[in-house]
């Protein structure tokens, strides 16, 4: 026997059913029956058969700020791996792994210790994080 030859056992495969067609092929109402809600063709997206709607009995809470922007962020422990008098950019943080994507901005958070001497240039820095760098002799510079 080769691949070529290969044929499906008799019996297993029946022909496909054309809907639409006419009345010995399902045709007419295509295997919906008369009338009724699933005879048509459409109900709306979401619709339960007359129960209340799962998007009708969730809780509505809350406001969601179109405009809002999401900052990376950054603890100054994890700034220790950069070299001493380094310049730290949104680049050089991204090749470093420390940020993944860029989404709005970076903001330097002033978590840990700063041991190095650094250039640091970011969007935002908090308070603790800007006077800490420039304690270590760096300094910071909002982009």
């Amino acid at each position: 026997m080769k691949l070529n030859e290969l044929k499906a056992a008799e019996g297993s495969r029946s022909s496909k059913v054309r809907k639409g067609r006419g009345r010995s092929s399902k045709g007419k109402t295509a295997g919906r029956g008369q009338k009724g809600q699933k005879a048509r063709s459409k109900t709306r997206l979401g619709f339960e058969g007359g129960q209340m709607p799962l998007y009708r009995r969730m809780p509505k809470r809350g406001f969601t700020n179109i405009n809002r922007k999401e900052n990376e962020v950054v603890n100054l422990n994890a700034l220790n791996q950069f070299d001493d008098n380094a310049e730290v950019t949104p680049e050089s943080l991204r090749k470093a792994g420390l940020v993944k994507n860029n989404k709005d901005g970076i903001k330097i958070l002033g978590t840990g210790k700063l041991n190095k001497k650094l250039s640091v240039k970011a969007n935002q820095f908090s308070k603790t994080a800007k006077s800490a760098i420039e304690n270590a002799g760096g300094k910071t510079e909002v982009i």
